[in-house]
């Protein structure tokens, strides 16, 4: 080895696991169906997991009680991982083409499938490709051949086709919260429109037993209308070291005797997690720990490692210990905290593992104790080389949570109850009582106005006035002529308005609106674009810019202005009464945003109702003192059903 390689590690090859197929694993389609028949005569609830990887979800469900007999994935060792470890049939096959929709469809319904699973990928995509499909959804229309869809249609259609009793999907939260959440808002819709009952929120995994902080989105829909409660969680952490305090000491690239089949000495559990996790090992093996095995750590690492603690930035280690850029990956290193919990475990672990370094030792985590982290039992392995390993263990969901949500959905089938309502009622109670209202009683009327000129006046200047002063300046605002996409803002009116609202109260709102004129007037269409482009209009607030687009939309040709969700203390107010969840003091941009996305739904009457959100939050929904006798969703509000209610009260 020369002086270039003077921090090389020697390589050493990982063991190439290859597994069994399942005992009933079914080559054909045809034997899928006669091994169904007859576990359905048995009594058992059958499952389908699209986009399933090496099967965490699959793991989790089959330990709730439903059986999953076809696991869909692309990723080859995932699909062997799945089929030596699940009866049916585990293929690769290619969700994004209709005839693989059609076909899955075609055999859950004739196998009797009773739930489908999954993790559909949801990529970005356009504006324009949201606006056709929301155009499909507003229409009540669906196009199985339209090239713009994602996997997340894919996954829909098989719903819309099959109908399954329940639906379960789990997803990274961004996939959910994009600024209209479309996704999630054109799910529900169509669930709806076909007689399921949706839940949805995004779920800290550790609130379920799982020992790391990883935040799934969790999707769960109902037939025939069907309520869904979510499981109890925890309060109590399962730290990195009750997971994997158990695991003999290795170094960095060790390898077992045997190969694949190789192992090393164990001594057995000590926690009720590791316990947990060691029960389906066969009575044969409960000395044996597989899959122990990681990466050779260079020296220069080691020595690195081993002067950091769980507190310890990558910034803060000496300059010759930096191979990276600090400024760049400030978080390139970390030792796990063995009293708190994992960061979340990705596929990146694939590609190195400095970002999991295990708490006492001088190395990265072992294939076993990343499968632990993600709740895999130890007799769960994975197919091909150590690093397809990780990455099926990176993709994985957690097995807990998917046992956690699998057992509450069963459940709910059990107890059978309906949900009294959806967001089509509720998004209609809340558009009806809005629109009935005189004018001379809303608190911003210009919101119901719909036109983008008078609601950034509004805005900007009578956001707090009271309700004499909008009866008398309102007229005013109203009656004032609109710039037009050729001439912009005339002067005079700026000149009255200015002169209107004087004052050290108004200071720094004439000052912002002074600059938002000239704005326009450089460019006098961009305040009357469907989606309002703020690089143009730089000093528009982005909460106005989304006020004025959900308020005020603009139709220009197949485009049209987004319905974005707009999170505000008021309306979270309301949907923490409603829900009888707490959506104030929890991560706003998250849980708050889904809370408000599920009053509204995707309809024909859901930006009418979040306009309607808004007024209620000053009249009716107030933080002291609410009127719920007067409240439009009171019928079915956690926090009305606590208070003695008028008789004329009535919803839907």
């Amino acid at each position: 080895m020369n002086s270039s390689d003077e921090y090389a590690v020697k390589q050493v090859r990982g063991p190439y696991v290859t597994l069994p197929k399942h005992p009933h694993h079914c080559e054909t389609v045809d034997e899928l169906l006669a091994y169904a028949a007859q576990r359905k005569a048995s009594g058992a609830v059958l499952g389908v997991d699209l986009f399933a990887g090496a099967g965490g979800l699959s793991q989790g469900l089959t330990n709730a009680g439903i059986e999953i007999i076809l696991g869909v994935d692309h990723f080859s060792y995932a699909v062997r991982t799945h089929a030596a470890r699940f009866p049916g049939i585990s293929a690769s096959w290619d969700l994004s083409s209709p005839e693989s929709v059609e076909k899955v469809a075609d055999l859950m319904k004739a196998a009797d499938i009773d739930v489908l699973a999954g993790g559909p990928p949801c990529q970005p995509f356009s504006k324009a490709g949201r606006n056709g499909i929301r155009n499909l959804v507003e229409r009540g229309l669906r196009e199985p051949e339209d090239q713009r869809r994602n996997l997340w249609r894919a996954y829909l259609e098989v719903v819309l086709l099959a109908r399954p009793r329940a639906v379960i999907m789990e997803n990274v939260p961004d996939m959910a919260l994009d600024g209209e959440m479309f996704i999630m808002r054109s799910m529900i819709e169509e669930l709806e429109q076909i007689g399921y009952s949706v839940e949805s929120r995004v779920i800290d995994t550790w609130r379920y037993g799982v020992p790391q902080f990883r935040q799934r989105y969790i999707l769960v829909a109902l037939r025939d209308g069907l309520q869904f409660e979510w499981p109890a969680e925890v309060s109590k952490k399962v730290t990195v070291w009750n997971a994997i305090g158990d695991m003999p000491e290795v170094e960095g690239g060790w390898r077992p005797e045997g190969g694949a089949d190789g192992w090393i000495e164990y001594e057995g559990p000590r926690t009720d997690f590791q316990k947990y996790l060691r029960r389906t090992v066969p009575s044969d093996q409960t000395n044996r720990l597989y899959d122990h095995i990681t990466r050779p750590v260079r020296e220069d690492d080691r020595e690195a490692f081993e002067m950091m603690t769980a507190d310890t930035k990558y910034s803060e280690l000496p300059e010759k210990l930096q191979r990276y850029r600090s400024d760049i990956y400030n978080d390139k290193y970390k030792r796990l905290d063995e009293n708190d919990l994992s960061r979340t475990i990705t596929a990146h672990i694939a590609k190195d593992g400095y970002g999991f370094i295990h708490p006492r030792q001088a190395r990265t985590l072992t294939v076993r104790e990343a499968a632990r982290l993600q709740t895999f039992p130890d007799d769960f392995r994975f197919s091909g080389p150590p690093s397809a390993a990780f990455k099926q263990i990176g993709n994985a969901v957690p097995v807990r949570l998917g046992e956690n949500i699998g057992a509450a959905v069963l459940s709910s089938l059990e107890i059978a109850s309906k949900k009294p309502f959806g967001s089509r009622e509720t998004a209609r109670a809340l558009a009806d009582w809005y629109q009935g209202l005189p004018e001379r009683e809303l608190l911003r009327p210009w919101m119901r106005e719909g036109d983008r000129w008078s609601i950034l006046i509004c805005e900007t200047f009578m956001e707090r006035t009271t309700l004499d002063q909008i009866r008398m300046l309102w007229p005013m605002v109203k009656s004032l002529p609109s710039p037009t996409k050729e001439e912009g803002v005339p002067k005079e009116v700026v000149d009255l308005l200015l002169g209107v609202f004087q004052g050290p109260r108004f200071a720094k709102r004439r000052e912002r609106f002074e600059a938002m004129v000239a704005e326009i007037n450089n460019v006098p269409e961009a305040l009357w674009e469907p989606n309002i482009d703020t690089t143009k209009l730089p000093s528009l607030p982005p909460s106005l810019k989304n006020l004025l687009e959900l308020a005020a939309p603009v139709r220009d040709g197949e485009r049209r202005s987004e319905e974005p969700v707009i999170v505000a203390k008021g309306i979270l107010r309301v949907t923490s009464r409603f829900q009888g969840v707490d959506t104030e003091s929890r991560n706003r941009q998250s849980d708050g945003r889904i809370s408000i996305a599920r009053l509204l739904g995707l309809s024909d009457y859901s930006r009418m109702a979040h306009l309607g959100l808004f007024e209620l939050t000053r009249t009716i929904c107030t933080s002291e003192e609410p009127r719920c006798g007067m409240c439009p969703l009171a019928e079915h509000c956690n926090f009305a059903a606590a208070q003695p209610l008028p008789q004329e009260t009535t919803l839907f």
